[in-house]
Parts: C-alpha cells; sequence; structure tokens
C-alpha cells in the first residue's frame, strides 16, 4: 500500500531541471473577499447628515443676511399711520407697506416675515409706524396687537340723542345704532377707540361707566339727601349739569336745588323748560318765550312740584357727585353775575340785589357794544326792571312755605331774577292763557291813534295784545308760505 502511494506521488511531483529548481517559485494569489452589499443604513445616514450640514450652512448664511438686511433702518422720514384691512395676508401687507414708504423690498419683508414666524401672527387695523423703522420692527408692530387708538371725547350735558348725532358723524365707527339710550344713561367722558370699532359697542362701554359711577357714588352720598333712588339722583344731578359749567359751582346750585326740595319749593329750572318743550333735541336756539315758562309739562320745573320725570341729559361724575354731597347753605336762589359765574342769596331781598346788579352789569355790555356775558339761547330774558317797581311778597308759612308767593311774579330761579305785570317793556305782550279782567277789556276796545283797531283798553291806555299761539312758530301764517289765507283749512291734529 505504501509503495503504491510513494509511487502515486512521485508521480505526480513533475520533475525540474537544477536550473528551474534554483529558481524562487511565485507566491499563491491571496484569497478572494467576499463582496459586500452597497448601500444600506450607515449609507443613508451619512448621506442625510451631508444634505443637512448643507442645509444648515445655507440656512444659517440666508439667516444672517436677512437679520441684518432686516434690522437696517428704513425708507420712511415720518411717522405714518397705515390701515391694514381685514383678511390681508403677508404678501398683501409687504407690497402695502411698500407702496406706504415703510420697505424697500417686499421680498425681504416677505422672507424675515417667515423666517422670524411672524407671518402668522399679523393683525389687522390702524398702525403707526416710527420714521425710519426697520423691517423687523414693522413686523413687531404688526404683530403686537397694539393699533392706534383714537380719542371721543363725550361732552357732559348732552342728550342721549345729541350723543348719537355724534357718533353718526364720526368717521372711525362703524354700525348703525339700534336704540337711543334712555336718558341719563350714558357716561360722559373721552374714549379711546381703534378705528372701526363699531357705534353700539362704545354706547354700551358708556352704559357700563355710567351704571359703575352711579352706583359708586350712590354709595357715598349723604344720607339726609331728599333722593330716594339712584335714578332721582341722576334726575336732579342733570339739571345741575345744564345750569352751570363751572367745577367750584356745581356743589353750592345742588345746595339750591336740595334745600328747594326740602322746604318743598318749585324747582324753577329754565333747562326743564327747554327739555319740555323738545325733548332729545336738547335746545330750542332760541331764548325761553314769557308764555313757554308757565307752559304745561311733565318737565317743566316751574309748573311741576319735585323732580321732573326723568333727566334731561346726560351728566358727567362731577355733577352726580354734587348732588350727592352738596354743599350746606342755606342758599335758596342764585342769578349770573355777568362773569360765567353765579351769585347766591338766601332770601329774596338778598337775591333781587344779585338781578339788579347783574342787569347793571348786562346793560353796560350792551352800551359799550360788548356781547352778553349770560347768552339769552335756551333762557328766559326777561326785560330791566323798572325802578320802584313792586314784587310780590314773600309770605309764608312756617314750615310750609306759600308757593304762590314764595317769588315773584315771573320769577326765573335759576337765572333770569325778575319779571312783573308792572313791567313796561312787557305792557305790549300778554301770556296765555289771558286773564279774565284782560279779555274783558278787549271786548270794548277804545281806538287809539296810530294804533290797530281794537289795540287800546277801555281807559284809553294800551292794552296787551293776545297771544297767539302760532306766532313765531312753524305753523304762524304769517311765515310759513304754505299756508293759503284765501282759502279754508283742515287744522291738522297737533301732538300734545
Amino acid at each position: 500500500m505504501s509503495t503504491t502511494s510513494s509511487g502515486s506521488q512521485m508521480q505526480r511531483v513533475s520533475l525540474r531541471s537544477p536550473s528551474e529548481a534554483m529558481k524562487p517559485s511565485a507566491a499563491p494569489p491571496p484569497p478572494k473577499k467576499p463582496k459586500r452589499r452597497k448601500g444600506g443604513f450607515l449609507g443613508f445616514l451619512s448621506a442625510v447628515f451631508t444634505v443637512g450640514l448643507f442645509l444648515a450652512v445655507l440656512v444659517g448664511g440666508a439667516f444672517i443676511v436677512v437679520s441684518r438686511q432686516s434690522a437696517e433702518p428704513g425708507p420712511l422720514t415720518a411717522d405714518k399711520a397705515i390701515v391694514i384691512p381685514r383678511d390681508s395676508g403677508l404678501a398683501e401687507i409687504a407690497e402695502q407697506l411698500e407702496r406706504e414708504g415703510v420697505i424697500r423690498n417686499t421680498m425681504m419683508f416677505r422672507i424675515a416675515g417667515y423666517v422670524t414666524g411672524a407671518w402668522s401672527g399679523l393683525r389687522a387695523g390702524e398702525y403707526l409706524f416710527k420714521a425710519n423703522i426697520s423691517p423687523r420692527e414693522a413686523l413687531d408692530v404688526l404683530t403686537s396687537g397694539r393699533p392706534v387708538l383714537h380719542s371721543i371725547l363725550i361732552p357732559e350735558g348732552l342728550t342721549s340723542e345729541q350723543i348719537i348725532a355724534r357718533l353718526r358723524e364720526n368717521e372711525l365707527l362703524t354700525g348703525d345704532v339700534t336704540q337711543i339710550p334712555r336718558e341719563g344713561a350714558l357716561l360722559p367722558d373721552t374714549y379711546r377707540v381703534e378705528r372701526g370699532s363699531t357705534r353700539q359697542r362704545l354706547l354700551q362701554t358708556m352704559a357700563e361707566k355710567q351704571r359703575e359711577e352711579m352706583n359708586r357714588i350712590w354709595a357715598r352720598r349723604v344720607p339726609d339727601l331728599p333722593i330716594k333712588t339712584p335714578q332721582e339722583l341722576v334726575t336732579l344731578a342733570s339739571i345741575v349739569e345744564k345750569e352751570t359749567g363751572r367745577a367750584d359751582e356745581r356743589p353750592r346750585v345742588a345746595g339750591v336745588f336740595v334745600n328747594r326740595l326740602n322746604r318743598r319749593m318749585k324747582l324753577q329750572s329754565d333747562p326743564t323748560i327747554v327739555y319740555g318743550l323738545v325733548g332729545g333735541k336738547g335746545t330750542l336756539g332760541r331764548g325761553i318765550l314769557r308764555n313757554e315758562i308757565t307752559q304745561p309739562t311733565p318737565y317743566n320745573t316751574y309748573v311741576i312740584d319735585g323732580l321732573p320725570p326723568g333727566p334731561i341729559a346726560n351728566p358727567g361724575r362731577a355733577a352726580m357727585e354734587a348732588v350727592a354731597n352738596p354743599s350746606r347753605t342755606r342758599d335758596l336762589f342764585f342769578v349770573a353775575d355777568g362773569t360765567g359765574g353765579h351769585a347766591f342769596g338766601e332770601t329774596l331781598e338778598q337775591h333781587n340785589r344779585n338781578v339788579a346788579r347783574w342787569r347793571q352789569i348786562e346793560a353796560s355790555r350792551r352800551e359799550a357794544g360788548r356781547p352778553s356775558a349770560e347768552a339769552s339761547v335756551d333762557r328766559s330774558e326777561p326785560p330791566p326792571v323798572a325802578p320802584g317797581t313792586p314784587t310780590a311778597p314773600a309770605t309764608t308759612t312756617p314750615g310750609q312755605p306759600d308757593r304762590r308767593t314764595e317769588v315773584p311774579l315771573g320769577f326765573d330761579a335759576a337765572r333770569s331774577g325778575l319779571v312783573t305785570n308792572a313791567d313796561p317793556a312787557a305792557a305790549d305782550v300778554e301770556t296765555f292763557p289771558v286773564p279774565a279782567g284782560r279779555r274783558a277789556g278787549m271786548s270794548q276796545p277804545t281806538p287809539q291813534p296810530g294804533r290797530p283797531a281794537g289795540a287800546t283798553a277801555p281807559s284809553g291806555q294800551p292794552r296787551p295784545r293776545a297771544f297767539d299761539a302760532s306766532e313765531g312758530t312753524a305753523r304762524d301764517p304769517l311765515l310759513n308760505r304754505n299756508f293759503d289765507l284765501n282759502s279754508a283749512k283742515v287744522i291738522p291734529n297737533i301732538r300734545p
């Protein structure tokens, strides 16, 4: 077996020549490595990292460039208010700001909006852009939610209808008013509103402020007021508001009316006459006629006892405070002093002296050609009192004043002073209704030279002419050209 095996090996070994045997034999080839699969998870991560690094460098560079340019001052040369419409996107806002000269480049502004994330918080409204504002600051303004606020002044003493008229004329506000608030329900003040705010919302704010102030002032009132409800406080405050515009006089004027209420005297306030005649319109635009002083209306405090049924205007805080804490005086009268204020009196004698002094001041002003210090619009303006003119005696019963004789005939407690039937300047005009004695004299006229028939009394002296209810009004046939005096007319129903 071994011989055969050795023989086999010898047969497999090739014989080489000595020269070949001396040559080095070639090294065997290296073993082949197994082939690896290309790609895989590591390759994916490597690609993602490479792309991410590239994008980070790109975005970082862009952010640096955008941040630097968005912080540069803009071209706006002066402060400017711009209204951003509703539903405006970043592109529309950028174009508008470029037109208005706030920014130079819309693309840069839009990129800054996207990069900073401000594009999602832009709000419509009116905004103030400062001079040389940068794009970044402009974006901050648009996302701050602090639009321009405008001041709307509502003066004290306006009626609710007058306030509504003012709001309708204001172009900053939008929408209409569904219903005019009741008198005295709004607080006059300066209100700050955005452009485009609704009128109805502003009225709601004014009503809420009024309730808050009324409740606060009512809780701090003095305990012995002749006023039982907060609404009565507002009613009297509205009269005080219309009587004087001087802050230092309001408590004293309120004290006069409180004293009169305590003594069961009529308030006799001119503004209540006006409100009874024109209601929410607020003003007559002329002086009060003598016959209107005694014309019965629910608001005329020359006719009714106590307070009117409701406010005659919307009073301010100061007037309500004055009624809640009036001056502690014994004043029952006040009259204009010719300087924009009033002279107060405790007795009728003091008041008559104040009236005479006021008339002297007014007479001197007229002689000098200067305007009257006390406007006659919405006020009763009696003619001057003749020297020695008698006045009605102020006879009273202790504890219960005689309301028929506590003041002179025709007296205006608030402003005008003294008027009597003996006043010669008033002798040509008769109040309505005409007294019975006057009517009897008129039925027997005695003609006088230079006067129309029926214009004199039986004694031969000029008699007062009867009051014509249509005289001076829109229904006066001599003023209204629509009347045809040659044909019969059906008298229209006149609302009382």
